[in-house]
């Protein structure tokens, strides 16, 4: 947005004229020519996309619509949404124990968040699927007793690991090394000086983490532990791989048998659509909630009605700012 202001010169030719005091200054946005066309181009690549979605009759969206809420798979759906919120519980849980001592522990336990951190985030969520589901391969049998002892009870790795137990442990340590640096660095974008003032005012170690470093650090922490909450759900779908029944591997039964691959897809494509706006929305009133008092905290219905407009809104002022015009300098000599 710019302001048009009328030259000196001609304002004083027009305050000559008039008899006027002060003229106004009226406030008008800047052209972006760059911006319409840019915005032409993507309402006509947004009106090919939703005609072709409607007359491309092999999408088969009444297929779509049958089979979107059949029990096969919501069953799958609910299997998703608990593994989500299990691996998720648990991993951050594990993430906030290695920041923690990556943040005050001694070196020897820095040395080990560190080294969890750096392998895990190493290696591929599949691969690491993979790995716990073949455990049985390395390990045939598990024991428990005194190291490099007796041993008390002894398990069939074979039976013990199934792919649900898999999946859990292999997302939860994947959960747990993402977590680790999203709270590590919400912990640490928190300035010294907050605690140090704390403390000179005599407050204890708990209550200056609980009352002033964590509230401060929340912020920080929320955004990135939602888009690892969305991409954990997306992250699920890969336990497919191992016959573990998702919404994904309940989608594939189904278009095994009856080969219409695409309007199954589009189901579980459709749920995931579904539950990642979901909680995209959570994610914003947890934001909001833990930026109360901030300036940049602004309402849902703002942020969607700015993300609506094509051209910036102009300031409403109560009043129009005027241009004074210049004094006679010859009359004020007289």
């Amino acid at each position: 947005m710019a302001i048009t202001i009328i030259p000196p010169a001609r304002a004083v030719s027009s305050t000559a004229q008039s008899g006027a005091t002060s003229l106004p200054v009226r406030l008008v946005p800047r052209r972006r020519p760059g911006r319409w066309a840019a915005a032409a181009v993507v309402a006509v690549l947004g009106a090919m996309l939703v005609n072709t979605l409607l007359t491309n009759q092999r999408f088969e969206w009444p297929t779509v619509a049958h089979y979107f809420t059949q029990a096969a798979v919501l069953k799958g759906l609910w299997l998703t949404l608990w593994l989500t919120a299990v691996t998720f519980a648990a991993g951050f849980a594990l993430g906030i124990g290695l920041a923690a001592m990556r943040l005050w522990g001694g070196p020897l336990l820095r040395a080990v968040s560190f080294g969890f951190v750096w392998l895990v985030r190493s290696v591929p969520p599949l691969v690491l699927l993979l790995f716990w589901f073949q455990l049985a391969s390395l390990y045939p049998r598990l024991s428990l007793g005194i190291p490099f002892g007796p041993e008390f009870v002894t398990v069939d790795t074979t039976h013990l690991i199934s792919g649900i137990v898999a999946a859990i442990i292999a997302l939860t340590l994947d959960v747990a090394a993402f977590a680790a640096e999203i709270v590590r660095g919400g912990l640490v974008s928190v300035p010294p000086g907050q605690t140090e003032a704390a403390r000179s005012l005599g407050l204890g170690p708990r209550r200056i983490f609980r009352r002033i470093v964590l509230p401060q650090a929340m912020p920080a922490i929320i955004p990135g532990s939602g888009n690892l909450l969305i991409g954990l759900l997306k992250s699920t779908s890969l336990v497919s791989v191992i016959a573990v029944t998702d919404v994904l591997y309940s989608v594939q039964l189904v278009y095994n048998q009856n080969f219409k691959v695409m309007p199954l897809l589009l189901v579980a494509t459709t749920w995931y659509v579904v539950i990642t706006s979901v909680l995209a929305v959570g994610q914003y009133f947890i934001e909001r909630r833990f930026s109360r008092g901030r300036r940049d905290a602004r309402p849902f219905r703002v942020i969607l009605r700015d993300a609506a407009r094509l051209r910036p809104a102009l300031p409403r002022a109560t009043t129009n700012p005027t241009v004074p015009a210049p004094a006679d300098t010859a009359g004020e000599r007289r």
